[in-house]
C-alpha cells in the first residue's frame, strides 16, 4: 500500500496531522469543502513566488484562520505588512465572512521541504534548465541538510524528447511502507514549451519515534529535533562537527599566513645578505 497511496494521507491521524482543521455538518460540508479548495488554489495563483509550501485551513464560530507556511515569508508580508492587509481584504471577499485572520510561519529549512523541492525544480525546467542537473541539484542540497533519503520522479518529454518518458533519481532511504518514518510528499509540473513535464518528490526525514502533535501548525514550526529524535540528533552532530571542519580549515588558514609571512622575511633577509655580499666583494677587487 505504502507504494500506491499518498504518503501523506497515508499517515494522516499517526505522525501527520490535516491541513483542514474544522468540523461541518452534513448540509454544509461540502460548502465548507469547495471554499477551502477555493482559498489554496486563490492563495497560489496569487503569491506564485513566494515559496508556499502548505496552507492550513482553521474554523471557528465565524471566523477562518488561514495559516501559510513559507520560505519566504517577507514577500507575502510586503512593506509594512500592505501586501498581507491586502489579502487579507480579497480573502473575505472570497469567503464572504468579515472575521478572517493570516498567520505566516516561515520554514527554516526549505531544502527539506518537497513541495518546495518540487516548484523550485519546475522553475528551473521553465528556465531551459537541463532536468538531470536540477534534480541531481537537489538530492544533494536535501541530502546535505540532513534527509535520510530523496526520490524524484520526471515524467514527460524530458528535455524535448519526441517520446515521453519516466525517469527516476534517489538516494539514500524512502521506505513508503514504514508509517513511523516521516516522508514529505508533493507533486508538481513544469509548463515548458513542449508540454508539461510532471515532478513527484518523496523526502525521508527520519523516524517518529513516541507521540507527536498532530497540529500541523506545530509540527512545521520545530525545527526538526523536538519530533524527529533519530534523525534529527543526527543532523545536528553533523553540522556540528561540520563548524568543527569550518574552524580546522580557518586554523589552517591561519598557519598558512604565518608560514607566508615567515618566508617574506626570510627573502627580504637573504636579499639584504646579497646585497651585502656583493658590497663586500666589491671592496675586495678595489
Amino acid at each position: 500500500m505504502g507504494q500506491k497511496c499518498n504518503p501523506i494521507g497515508n499517515r494522516l491521524g499517526i505522525i501527520r496531522g490535516w491541513d483542514s482543521m474544522w468540523y461541518g455538518e452534513k448540509k454544509d460540508f461540502g460548502q465548507k469543502l469547495v471554499e477551502d479548495h477555493k482559498i489554496r488554489n486563490y492563495l497560489n495563483a496569487r503569491i506564485s513566488k513566494g515559496g508556499i509550501s502548505r496552507i492550513v485551513i482553521e474554523r471557528t464560530l465565524g471566523k477562518l484562520i488561514v495559516t501559510i507556511h513559507t520560505s519566504k515569508p517577507g514577500i507575502i508580508i510586503g512593506k509594512g505588512g500592505t501586501e498581507v492587509d491586502r489579502i487579507k481584504e480579497e480573502l473575505k471577499k472570497l469567503t464572504k465572512k468579515e472575521d478572517v485572520q493570516i498567520n505566516i510561519m516561515e520554514i527554516r529549512r526549505p531544502e527539506l521541504d518537497a513541495m518546495i523541492v518540487g516548484e523550485t525544480i519546475a522553475r528551473q525546467i521553465e528556465g531551459r534548465v537541463s532536468y538531470k542537473r536540477a534534480v541531481k541539484m537537489a538530492i544533494s542540497t536535501a541530502m546535505r541538510m540532513g534527509a535520510e533519503g530523496i526520490k524524484i520522479k520526471a515524467s514527460g518529454r524530458l528535455n524535448g524528447a519526441e517520446i515521453a518518458r519516466t525517469e527516476e533519481f534517489k538516494q539514500g532511504r524512502t521506505p513508503l511502507h514504514t508509517y513511523r518514518m516521516d516522508i514529505d510528499y508533493a507533486s508538481v509540473y513544469a509548463m515548458t514549451v513542449y508540454g508539461k513535464i510532471g515532478l513527484k518528490v518523496w523526502i525521508c526525514k527520519g523516524e517518529v519515534l513516541g507521540k507527536r502533535e498532530l497540529n500541523p501548525n506545530f509540527s512545521a514550526n520545530s525545527d526538526g529535533r523536538g519530533n524527529r529524535p533519530a534523525s534529527g540528533f543526527a543532523g545536528g552532530e553533523g553540522r556540528e562537527r561540520g563548524g568543527d571542519r569550518g574552524d580546522r580549515r580557518e586554523r589552517g588558514g591561519d598557519r598558512g599566513g604565518d608560514r607566508r609571512e615567515r618566508g617574506d622575511r626570510n627573502e627580504r633577509g637573504g636579499g639584504g645578505d646579497r646585497r651585502g655580499g656583493g658590497r663586500s666583494g666589491g671592496a675586495r677587487k678595489a
